[in-house]
């Protein structure tokens, strides 16, 4: 009842930048935290940011001055602008958000399809 579709990622030397992009669609009431997590080859699914809808921000100590978490509520979508990239960023980077649906008014945990960052030496 509710999609997720990140944007944004591809391949990068290390230093630069990407900004990936996810917007929430579907029949739901309100969307409560939104987030970001990675998936490195041979690693387990790990947090990298997320975002209140007060605009409070959480990151993983490997990324703190480096990513921003933002999200714009009237379009439903969470951003995340990555700075000075590192080869140990490549992942899969998946979003994530929690919603109250309509129809049962229940808050359930969703997931994106994931995009691939690549970061290269």
């Amino acid at each position: 009842q509710v999609q997720l579709v990140e944007t944004g990622g591809g391949l990068v030397q290390a230093g630069d930048s990407l900004r990936l992009s996810c917007a929430a669609t579907g029949n739901f009431y309100s969307i409560n935290v939104m987030g970001w997590y990675r998936q490195a080859p041979g690693k387990k699914r790990d947090s990298v940011a997320g975002i209140s809808n007060e605009g409070s921000t959480t990151y993983a100590d490997s990324v703190k001055g480096r990513f921003t978490i933002s999200r714009d509520s009237a379009k439903n979508t969470v951003y995340l602008e990555m700075n000075s990239l590192k080869p140990e960023d490549t992942a899969v980077y998946y979003c994530t958000a929690v919603a109250t649906l309509r129809y049962r008014g229940t808050t359930l945990r969703y997931w994106g399809q994931g995009t691939q960052v690549t970061v290269s030496s």
